[in-house]
């Protein structure tokens, strides 16, 4: 066997153990699943996963990290796709709803990864952290496009909006879900655009 071939076997062996502990992270839990249930499903021996992670939890980490490089690319892709600032919120909002409603819905991969590694020092934990700020660092910084005073409580205010409606999309009826936190949003940003009597004085 060549050496890009057997590289190419390898790769692929990585890409079918992280896809498989993907789905079965997300939708039966971290800690319930062992190395064993990810192997045989993967359909590779114990030596292969070893050769690409080093244990159970770098085989999270890089399930956490793929979720997120997911997101990022979806965020981008709304903002991308609209004008103004509330039009980019309205879109980032739109695609949260189109994960809420889409079938196997299970919640969001991050908050369910914090509650089984709850310890802050933790690196799946930190690794929840970190995405979250970066979640909470863009949402900011296009509200401040808008206001950029109240910017930072409302960026806090939508990612608890957010919270809220990927907690209650796998619990309740997501379309009614969806629609509840679509309002949110634009009561948020009407409050954001909406000139305040102080405002109106000064002008």
């Amino acid at each position: 066997m060549s050496r890009s071939t057997e590289g190419g076997n390898i790769s692929e062996a990585r890409t079918r153990l992280l896809n498989t502990a993907t789905r079965i992270f997300y939708t039966e839990g971290i800690h319930s699943v062992g190395i064993d249930r990810i192997t045989a499903e993967a359909q590779v021996t114990r030596a292969t996963l070893y050769r690409h992670f080093a244990g159970k939890e770098e085989l999270v980490l890089a399930y956490l990290d793929q979720a997120d490089q997911t997101i990022r690319t979806q965020v981008a892709a709304a903002i991308a796709g609209s004008q103004s600032a509330p039009d980019q919120i309205r879109a980032v909002a739109a695609s949260i709803t189109d994960g809420i409603r889409s079938p196997g819905f299970r919640g969001c991969a991050f908050l369910n990864a914090a509650a089984e590694y709850f310890e802050p020092t933790h690196p799946v934990h930190q690794a929840v952290l970190t995405h979250r700020q970066w979640f909470l660092n863009t949402l900011t910084d296009l509200l401040a496009q808008a206001d950029e005073a109240s910017a930072e409580e409302a960026g806090r205010h939508l990612v608890m909006l957010r919270d809220g409606a990927m907690a209650a999309g796998c619990l309740f009826d997501p379309q009614l879900i969806s629609e509840t936190f679509l309002k949110g949003v634009e009561g948020l940003l009407r409050t954001l655009t909406t000139p305040t009597p102080d405002s109106q004085t000064q002008d």
